[in-house]
């Protein structure tokens, strides 16, 4: 459980993802030092950016960043938009051979003419910890170990450390993307410590959304409209974990932008019994799981 959990009132409790993705940080850290200190080679993630795409930038920042707080060493390489399919390729093939590299993920999305189903299944299976090759996929589908997706595998660590039971409930997931939606469908549906949810996976072609939102005991939103479940979505006592994030106009802020989630956090909240913020509670997760990964590339284990 991590240390700092505001609650704001009686009823109803934070995810705070900074917090808990400091203190997983800090157990890879200690579990670096313990690998060198036995004479172990330091874990070795790198990344490939294609193009500047600013989004993409920041977070592969972040990642790097990441790498250096828990002892991480950490390689990016950027190439330019024009970039072509062959040469990411080529690009691919040498990280897939280094064995200084345990794990290594190719930024998304990637410049038009490229084709991202191409590249990320020509990465390596055993480097791939971002989770999104179609073997790792499929042996998640079959619960067998594997890199689980980074969002997914970090929602899991939300909702395993703030001791939310998922057995028996009623869990219905907004959005069907194969990064968040459709994994953490499966997730949630096996049998595990976080699992054991009667899930169902609604998306643009579902009837009457909100009867199946207000049917949930844990609302996962994953769709990328700001602001799209409103309170009368929602039961009281509804566990909700907002995955989206949106740049919206806010004229008041210095940056001239608000960051949203999917959820209208302020009237949603009062009812619910958990809920993650936007910003500061799924996302610094993403980047966690991906340590985690890298670490166990490194060991030679998985999740």
């Amino acid at each position: 459980m991590p240390h700092s959990i505001k609650k704001l009132d009686q009823a109803m409790q934070l995810i705070d993802g900074k917090a808990t993705s400091k203190a997983i940080k800090l157990e890879i850290k200690d579990k670096v030092e313990e690998i060198t200190k036995n004479g172990g080679k330091r874990p070795h993630l790198a990344a490939v950016l294609v193009g500047n795409d600013g989004a993409s930038q920041t977070y592969v920042n972040s990642k790097v960043k990441s790498c250096e707080e828990v002892g991480f060493e950490s390689t990016l390489i950027r190439l330019e938009e024009d970039t072509t399919e062959e040469k990411l390729l080529e690009v691919v093939a040498q990280l897939n051979n280094d064995a200084a590299v345990d794990g290594f993920i190719v930024q998304l999305p990637l410049p038009k003419h490229i084709d991202e189903k191409k590249v990320t299944e020509a990465i390596d299976p055993n480097k791939d910890v971002d989770g999104f090759h179609p073997t790792n996929l499929g042996k998640m589908l079959l619960d067998l170990p594997t890199y689980l997706p980074a969002t997914p595998y970090g929602i899991i660590q939300l909702l395993e450390r703030y001791n939310i039971e998922t057995s028996g409930k009623k869990c219905v997931i907004i959005g069907r993307s194969h990064i968040v939606g459709s994994p953490m469908s499966v997730l949630m549906a096996r049998n595990s410590k976080v699992g054991n949810c009667t899930v169902t996976l609604t998306h643009s072609r579902t009837k009457d959304l909100a009867a199946e939102t207000r049917e949930a005991d844990i609302l996962i939103v994953a769709l990328g409209r700001a602001e799209f479940v409103t309170a009368d979505m929602v039961k009281e006592g509804t566990v909700i974990v907002d995955v989206g994030i949106t740049r919206v106009k806010d004229d008041s802020k210095k940056s001239g932008f608000a960051l949203k989630g999917d959820v209208k956090f302020d009237e949603v909240a009062p009812k619910a019994s958990f809920i993650t913020p936007v910003p500061g509670g799924v996302g610094p997760m993403t980047v966690c799981s991906l340590m985690m990964n890298t670490l166990q590339a490194a060991e030679g284990k998985k999740a």
